[in-house]
């Protein structure tokens, strides 16, 4: 009888999982009608050529960089033709947004006009290459993007970077300070994290020489996500999420591995070496001369560490590890 109960309940559950399946393949979902098929305006497929083009078009959000942007009230043809025009005077971090773009052939300085709205009464237009030397797409990544790429900063950090890496590597070497690839400590990352920097500014000038239209749509739509772009952009993309895990796991091993007062010393000597890697990389390779520095820069990092990083040692008496013989940092045992 309990047999026949099992089977009745397991013949039921058949039959309601048959029920479901021959429902779900009764509903039948509407086809989504292919771009092909749809008809697009004139207007439609210019500003689809445009973006393509420029990377932004009608609707998209910048921010105002400069001290001011200056935008022409009327028609960019009253301009052109010598009539009488007013100014509009935006400030420094208004936000605008492209409201219109106009091509003009006759104009002989910029056939490309952008009217920009900065609220619903305030509309002007402006040559685009004056606009985008003067406004920052309205996101955090494009901002950092164009800070770091201003000519006069990257001198300014340049010349602060050679001092600073000067003065901590004189500094540490005359203290006889632990610092990555001279005195390093027995742990991989701090290495491994000025190689991630120094691929990752090669690789970031190669994008820019290489495949600067990628770059340039990279600018305008940003994102961290590297599965959702091309795969040279997906690469540096990961470099730098490595970086960032690497890093985090450098400072806990330093902390773990020197005390306080020396282990800032050697995260700020670190931090200069990262720098001057960043440096030196993102500008030798515009000249070709980064990917056989990098090579070079490889071999050295890996077998400095080797022979002088690696601890190949342990304290016969409380069990650190020891880069050589000797006495024992840490219980002051003599190891012979």
């Amino acid at each position: 009888m309990q047999k026949t109960k099992k089977f009745t309940v397991s013949l039921s559950a058949l039959w309601f999982v048959a029920a479901l399946l021959l429902l779900s393949s009764c509903y039948h979902k509407k086809t989504a009608k292919s771009d092909a098929l749809v008809q697009y305006s004139e207007q439609q497929l210019d500003s689809l050529s445009f973006q393509s083009m420029h990377h932004y078009t009608n609707n998209y959000n910048f921010i105002v960089k400069s001290d001011s942007l200056i935008l022409l009230k009327q028609q960019p043809e009253e301009l052109i033709s010598g009539l009488m025009t007013d100014s509009l005077i935006l400030h420094r971090n208004e936000h605008v947004v492209v409201a219109d773009i106009r091509m003009i052939p006759t104009d002989s300085i910029d056939s490309v006009w952008v009217q920009l709205a900065s609220d619903q009464h305030s509309f002007g237009w402006i040559h685009e290459t004056e606009m985008l030397s003067r406004v920052v797409p309205n996101d955090p990544i494009s901002q950092f993007i164009s800070t770091f790429s201003d000519v006069h900063l990257l001198i300014f950090l340049v010349v602060i970077s050679i001092i600073a890496v000067t003065y901590w590597m004189r500094k540490l070497m005359r203290l006889r300070a632990r610092i990555v690839h001279f005195r390093d400590i027995d742990s991989f990352y701090p290495t491994l994290l000025c190689l991630l920097v120094a691929s990752s500014a090669t690789l970031y000038a190669s994008i820019q020489m290489f495949a600067p239209d990628i770059w340039r749509h990279f600018y305008y739509h940003p994102t961290l996500n590297p599965f959702s772009v091309p795969d040279i952009l997906s690469v540096f993309l990961l470099s730098v999420w490595a970086m960032l895990i690497v890093s985090i796991a450098a400072i806990d091993d330093v902390r773990h591995k020197l005390p306080f007062g020396e282990a800032v010393q050697y995260l700020s000597g670190l931090v200069a070496v990262c720098a001057a890697d960043y440096i030196v990389f993102s500008i030798s390779t515009l000249y070709y001369i980064g990917y056989i520095l990098l090579a070079i820069y490889f071999m050295f990092a890996i077998h400095r560490y080797v022979e002088f990083g690696r601890a190949r040692y342990a304290c016969g008496n409380c069990g650190a590890t020891l880069l050589h013989k000797g006495r024992c940092p840490h219980c002051g045992a003599l190891n012979d």
